[in-house]
């Protein structure tokens, strides 16, 4: 019985351990080139793509969880998912009810307007305009910190997209986003008929953050260490660099 119960043992010793099944949220309104849906219903772009190399790097076992993106931290917070990879910026706010991993890319934030509008992207520039934002991002934030009241009117979207719309409609006369977005959008058929990018606005890191980071659940380190881990392995391996060059002409990765 000792002999069997011995064998039995070392066989469990030799399993394999199965990889870590990790809950990683991303925002269900699309935001390409980051993520969206394709044709078939698959999440597909360039965020969904880092997503699986950091976990394949990091050997966890990752569900890509579609949730609303103005809901998406109080479900990390209830544990209904185990991570975000949303593009969330790292910022003091939500660190106030989150916390983050390292940074894993960080682009300009800028202001689209119509062509030969001439609006520059200051309180100045955009005096009596009306802007247009996604609900609940730091964008929201800094127009309502740098550009509402006198200067400009906030107009508020549940996606970029319904925003981008308004803005090749002739709707509203400006929207803010993060840059990489914003240049799809351009680079689109009917971004590229009426719209243009005006420039970046003056950056606010108290606002918009440093960076992108893997939102996480307070307390959870060792997760926390995967994801670091995944994100370092993937810079170093040359990962990291071979998937934006599919997405992007230079890095996204910032300074």
């Amino acid at each position: 019985m000792k002999l069997k119960s011995l064998a039995a043992a070392l066989m469990l010793m030799a399993a394999p351990v199965a990889a870590q099944e990790v809950k990683v949220g991303i925002a269900a309104e699309p935001y390409p080139p980051f993520a969206s849906p394709d044709a078939a219903g698959n999440w597909v772009g360039w965020e969904v793509e880092i997503i699986n190399a950091v976990c394949a790097a990091a050997e966890m076992q990752c569900v890509i969880t579609p949730v609303a993106w103005d809901g998406i931290i109080p479900a990390l917070t209830a544990g209904q998912i185990d991570a975000i990879m949303a593009s969330m910026s790292i910022t003091p706010e939500r660190m106030q009810t989150i916390d983050f991993s390292d940074k894993y890319y960080n682009t300009p934030t800028v202001i689209a307007t119509a062509k030969g509008a001439g609006i520059a992207p200051t309180a100045e520039g955009l005096a009596g305009k009306i802007i247009g934002v996604q609900v609940a991002t730091i964008h929201e934030a800094y127009v309502n910190k740098h550009f509402a009241g006198t200067a400009a009117e906030v107009k508020v979207y549940q996606t970029q997209d319904e925003a981008n719309q308004d803005l090749a409609a002739g709707r509203i006369d400006a929207t803010q986003a993060d840059s990489i977005a914003l240049d799809a959008f351009i680079a689109s058929e009917s971004g590229a008929a009426c719209c243009e990018i005006a420039g970046a606005v003056a950056d606010d890191p108290e606002v918009l953050g440093l960076g992108v980071g893997v939102g996480l659940r307070q307390g959870e380190d060792e997760l926390k260490a995967k994801f670091n881990a995944g994100i370092a392995k993937i810079r170093e391996d040359g990962t990291y660099d071979k998937i934006t060059a599919g997405y992007f002409a230079s890095s996204i990765y910032g300074e």
